[in-house]
């Protein structure tokens, strides 16, 4: 694919993309096999595990957690009330969408409370092991694990086609969570609404929007502070992946959705011929 071309002239010191659908990787550019730091990439690994928990019977995510009135489900899609950083909610639970990688330090210590193991080695045993992948859970659950680009195309396929999970435990995670609620997207600014999932920003009607304008509403996924971003276009079968050394900053707003495009644009001239 052409298009990944695009991390050639990014100002970074290392970058490595890829594109998949479901049923395999399309292409790559860049080393795959490196492992990088996921930085927010991490939420939806989290989510995924707590997902499978969910199924186990392990934690049900509209059980208590967190602070007063928050439920896992809050937790998951930044509803808790819990600020960015710090345990002290500015909100009650269910009333604006805050950011919060608090909130999933205290997912990840819940989870390991209800599964009386760490929340890494549940990683590793509800996600990991499975897809067959050599990421690294260890570390702050929405913030601190690390994983090589083919890691990432890996959770890219998973997330088209869903394989640890149930079809539609799959649809809750892509579904509104608490429709309706306002908030601020980390350097991007306001939006009315800011849709969340469990685990994963839904695109919807946002715009900008980091995965690019040509992604479909339905697209979802996340970024991270690091320099990395996963998306996912339901509607096209197509996964897209970046991973750099260089941290997030205004150069990967233009960077990210020039390369989407391009991307969108290369597969939807393919899949017409």
């Amino acid at each position: 694919m052409q298009a990944l071309g695009e991390i050639d002239g990014w100002d970074v010191p290392f970058a490595t993309a890829g594109v998949t659908r479901a049923a395999g990787t399309i292409a790559t550019r860049g080393d795959s096999t490196r492992p990088l730091e996921l930085a927010s990439v991490s939420k939806p690994v989290a989510a995924l595990a707590t997902l499978v928990a969910a199924e186990e019977g392990v934690v049900d995510l509209d059980e208590p957690a967190g602070p007063p009135g928050a439920t896992v489900r809050h937790l998951l899609s930044h509803a808790s009330g819990l600020p960015f950083e710090g345990a002290r909610p500015i909100a009650p639970p269910g009333r604006r969408r805050i950011y919060s990688n608090e909130g999933f330090l205290v997912l990840g210590s819940h989870l390991e409370t209800c599964a009386e193991m760490s929340f890494a080695q549940y990683v590793r045993e509800a996600v990991c092991t499975p897809l067959g992948i050599g990421l690294d859970p260890e570390g702050h659950p929405g913030a601190g694990m690390h994983a090589s680009l083919e890691d990432v195309l890996a959770l890219g396929r998973e997330l088209l086609a869903p394989a640890l999970v149930a079809t539609e435990t799959h649809a809750e995670m892509v579904a509104v969570q608490f429709p309706g609620l306002d908030g601020v997207l980390p350097q991007f600014g306001r939006f009315s609404p800011l849709d969340w999932g469990l685990g994963v920003e839904l695109k919807g009607a946002k715009e900008p929007h980091w995965s690019g304008s040509l992604t479909s509403p339905a697209t979802f996924g996340h970024f991270g502070g690091s320099g990395t971003f996963l998306w996912a276009d339901p509607t096209r079968d197509l996964a897209c992946a970046a991973l750099t050394t260089r941290r997030f900053g205004d150069w990967a707003k233009e960077a990210w959705a020039r390369l989407s495009d391009a991307v969108v644009r290369e597969a939807d001239a393919q899949s017409e011929t």
